[in-house]
């Protein structure tokens, strides 16, 4: 049976896909895949664009390894089985007053393809997901299974947080969680040229701050996420405008518009320019993960680079140089997200503080002409790609980027010397 993912760009036949419900099940189903010398890939969610998932092996399925494994609300610390949503833990964790320090927008993932691919959300003071991680469980390539922390395999911790489904395979996840926390949300239109002249203020003043630039426009739209005192009362949107704004108008209209563009290109411009002025401005406040994530209903392929935070200015530029030159027609906002460095090898904020420019085509649309040429503007500025979301780098280019790259690539050959859990995509940029 033919495996696709999420955007519908990758697809995979594997011999074999297995459905772990445990621990000691998934650690059958790699002793057996190495007894029979096949490769084995575990999936999530789908939700990677690049073929960092695909395996003609043994597929493995976390679908079923899931659920909360213990919590102790007085330090934080919880166990989930790796296999879990972030949608199905933000519940859980509301449930016992818990909550993530920072998230990503979308919640369809696991937590193993997230921490696996370096899902990062938005925040000057705040780490991707794989800085909220204090310990893992996995299941390595001759089946044994380990625990991995800062004291304990403390090489294999600080690589797998960021592991590419190279290292092994993910069974549960420790994280440092907070208790509940209710954010303040502003969304704003602003002219381009203001958001850059003030970004600095913007991006250093708020909790969490992205920008949503409209190709052909000068126009923006802003996001400032800001923390509220611990009593403060949540005032969510009214139910009403909530489905209008995130369901009707930003998922099922863009949809619509999308299709337009597809079909009559010469529109996008125009259909750009109407969108701007239709998102206006709103205040609201709600718990955490409400406010972090959004529905995201309309399908793209998306790509993702990683840049220093100060070479945000010249990567738009970049960007809207690109679409000019290549006369490019461009639905989808270009999104900027922010993040603090760490001290994740293979993190894309590894070392650095990092500014995150993510471009989109609607799915089915050609998107390689546009994103090798946003690629290239990326290349001069030292950017570094999204594990999971559509580039064309490799090992020899990914060395020179990142400093730790070879204590990665050490790690993965202690753990995985015969490459059980190697793939195309995996041999390209990790050599």
């Amino acid at each position: 049976m033919t495996w696709t993912n999420w955007a519908g760009n990758q697809h995979a036949d594997p011999h074999t896909v297995a459905r772990p419900t445990s621990t000691a099940e998934l650690a059958e189903v790699v002793c057996a895949a190495a007894a029979a010398g096949e490769r084995v890939k575990p999936v999530g969610s789908g939700h990677s664009f690049t073929g960092i998932a695909l395996t003609d092996g043994v597929q493995v399925d976390l679908g079923l390894l899931t659920g909360l494994v213990s919590a102790d609300p007085s330090s934080g610390l919880v166990t989930v089985r790796a296999g879990t949503t972030l949608r199905r833990l933000n519940t859980v964790l509301a449930q016992l007053g818990l909550a993530m320090t920072n998230l990503g927008d979308v919640d369809a993932q696991t937590l193993a393809g997230a921490l696996s691919t370096g899902t990062h959300g938005t925040g000057c003071r705040f780490g991707g997901l794989a800085t909220q991680v204090r310990a893992l469980e996995l299941v390595l390539a001759d089946g044994s299974v380990v625990t991995a922390s800062p004291t304990e395999n403390p090489e294999l911790f600080s690589a797998a947080r960021v592991g590419l489904g190279a290292l092994g395979v993910l069974s549960t996840v420790t994280l440092q969680t907070e208790p509940t926390y209710t954010l303040h949300a502003r969304e704003e239109p602003m002219p381009l040229r203001e958001v850059l002249d003030n970004l600095p203020e913007l991006v250093r003043d708020n909790d969490h701050f992205e920008l949503y630039w409209f190709p052909h426009t000068t126009a923006t739209l802003t996001k400032r996420n800001n923390r509220l005192p611990a009593d403060a009362v949540p005032q969510p949107l009214p139910r009403g405008r909530a489905l209008l704004e995130d369901e009707v108008l930003s998922n099922g209209l863009f949809q619509l518009t999308c299709r337009l563009g597809r079909s009559r290109p010469r529109l996008v411009p125009r259909i750009n320019r109407v969108a701007s002025r239709v998102l206006g401005a709103r205040e609201y406040s709600d718990v955490s993960h409400r406010v972090l994530v959004s529905p995201r209903r309309v399908r793209f392929v998306e790509m993702e680079y990683a840049v220093p935070t100060a070479a945000v200015g010249e990567a738009l530029a970049g960007i809207e140089r690109v679409i000019a030159e290549h006369h490019l027609r461009v639905s989808f906002p270009v999104e900027v997200r922010f993040a603090a460095a760490d001290d994740v090898p293979l993190s894309t904020a590894s070392g650095r503080d990092s500014a995150y420019l993510a471009v989109h085509v609607f799915r089915g649309e050609p998107f390689e002409r546009y994103f090798r040429a946003v690629e290239a503007v990326m290349d001069r500025l030292h950017g570094r790609p999204h594990w999971g979301k559509m580039h064309y780098q490799d090992a020899a280019t990914l060395r020179q980027r990142y400093p730790r790259f070879d204590e990665f690539t050490a790690v993965r050959a202690a753990v995985d010397p015969e490459r059980r859990f190697g793939n195309d995509y995996l041999e390209r940029v990790l050599g």
